[in-house]
C-alpha cells in the first residue's frame, strides 16, 4: 500500500522543522544543492518560494551550490535557441538577489562532465516503471504534443547526478518537489547497498512560503504568462496586477481554501511587505478588488524596484557574468572529478 501523502507531508514537515534548529546550531555541516533550468528570467514565485530561502540559508552559514541546469533546458527547442541569453539572465537573477558568488558555487551542466557522467551508472539503479512514476515526467507526457525525448524522461535520475556529484545533504524543496528528493533518496542508498558507501542521503528542507498562484489563479509559469518576472518593468507590473483574478465579493478577506484568486493577491503584497496576509486583508476591508490590487502594484514595485536596477546592472558587465559562472564551473568540476574517483573505486572500474 502506498503511503497517505499528507503523512508524508506530515513528516517531511517534522523533520524540515528538526533540520532548522540544527541548522542554527551549525550551519558548515549543511551543502545544499539547488537550481533552475535556463528557460527565461526567475518571478516571484521562485524567488518566495526557493530563491529567498537560499540566500537566507548561505547567510546563516550553509555551503550553497546552485545549478544552471543548461542540459535540462535542452528539452524545449524554442529555449535553447537563446541559451546564452537566458544563462546570463539567471545568473543576473541570482546575484540581484543576493546570491554571494564569492561563497556560493554557481555552475552549469554542460561544463561539469563528470557529474553527467554519474547519470549511466544511477540509470542502473532504477526501473522504468520508477521513473514513469515521477510527476514531473507525468506531467510532461500527460501535456506534450511530441513524443517525450529521452532526456526528459530520465530527468529525475540526471537530477540525482546534480545532487550526489556534490554529496550536497540538504535540498530546498516545495512540497510538490517531495518525490523527486525521494528518486535521489533511492539512488543514493541503493548505490550505496551495492557498492560501498559514497553518498549521503539527502534530506528534504521544506518551504515554510505558501504557494503562489498564477495571476489568473492557475499555476504560475513563464510559458503561461501568469507570473511577475524579477526584471519586469514597472509599467507592466501594473498592467498584469490589473488584470489579476478576483471574485465577485466586495470585501477583501485571507481566506486561501474559498477564496483563492484574492487570496493570492493578499499573499502576494505580504510577502513583499513582509507582513501578515490577514492584517493586509483587514487593511484594505470593504475598499474591494480594486484598492488590494492599488496595494498590490505599489507593493510589488517597491520590493523589485532594487532587484531589476541591479539585474541590469550585472547584464550590463556580461564578462563579469561569466568570469563568476567559469570560477564556478571549475570549482564544481574539481568536486564531481573527485566523487567521479569514488565511484569508480567503488565500482571496481578505476582501471
Amino acid at each position: 500500500m502506498s503511503p497517505d501523502p499528507s503523512d508524508t507531508l506530515l513528516a517531511a514537515q517534522r523533520r524540515s522543522a528538526e533540520l532548522e534548529a540544527r541548522i542554527a546550531e551549525d550551519p558548515a555541516r549543511f551543502r545544499i544543492l539547488t537550481g533552475d533550468r535556463p528557460t527565461g528570467p526567475l518571478h516571484l514565485g521562485h524567488y518566495f518560494g526557493t530563491v529567498a530561502g537560499r540566500v537566507r540559508l548561505q547567510r546563516l552559514g550553509v555551503e550553497l551550490f546552485v545549478l544552471v541546469a543548461d542540459y535540462q533546458a535542452l528539452t524545449d527547442r524554442d529555449v535553447a535557441e537563446n541559451l546564452p541569453e537566458h544563462v546570463d539572465g539567471l545568473v543576473a537573477d541570482y546575484l540581484a538577489v543576493g546570491i554571494d558568488p564569492g561563497k556560493a558555487t554557481i555552475f552549469t551542466h554542460s561544463a561539469v562532465p563528470a557529474l553527467n557522467q554519474l547519470l549511466l551508472p544511477f540509470l542502473s539503479l532504477v526501473s522504468v516503471a520508477e521513473l514513469a512514476r515521477n510527476p514531473t515526467v507525468k506531467e510532461e507526457i500527460e501535456a506534450s504534443r511530441r513524443a517525450v525525448s529521452g532526456l526528459m524522461f530520465t530527468y529525475p535520475v540526471h537530477q540525482a547526478a546534480d545532487i550526489l556529484f556534490c554529496k550536497a545533504n540538504l535540498v530546498p524543496v516545495g512540497k510538490d518537489q517531495l518525490p523527486h528528493l525521494e528518486l535521489t533518496r533511492t539512488v543514493s542508498r541503493r548505490f550505496n547497498d551495492r557498492y560501498g558507501p559514497v553518498f549521503p542521503v539527502p534530506d528534504a528542507l521544506l518551504s515554510p512560503v505558501p504557494h503562489l498562484l498564477g495571476l489568473d489563479g492557475q499555476k504560475m509559469s513563464k510559458s503561461r504568462g501568469n507570473a511577475i518576472p524579477l526584471s519586469l518593468p514597472s509599467d507592466e507590473v501594473a498592467r498584469r496586477i490589473r488584470g489579476a483574478r478576483t471574485d465577485a465579493q466586495r470585501r477583501i478577506t485571507y481566506e486561501p481554501d474559498t477564496r483563492p484568486e484574492v487570496a493570492n493577491l493578499v499573499r502576494l503584497v505580504a510577502l513583499c511587505q513582509d507582513r501578515d496576509p490577514v492584517e493586509v486583508a483587514d487593511e484594505v476591508g470593504d475598499a474591494g478588488a480594486a484598492a488590494l490590487k492599488r496595494l498590490a502594484i505599489d507593493a510589488v514595485e517597491g520590493f523589485l524596484a532594487p532587484i531589476r536596477a541591479a539585474r541590469a546592472a550585472y547584464l550590463d558587465d556580461r564578462a563579469q557574468l561569466r568570469r563568476i559562472l567559469r570560477a564556478g564551473n571549475e570549482r564544481a568540476c574539481a568536486i564531481a572529478e573527485d566523487t567521479l574517483r569514488e565511484v569508480r573505486a567503488a565500482m571496481a572500474t578505476d582501471y
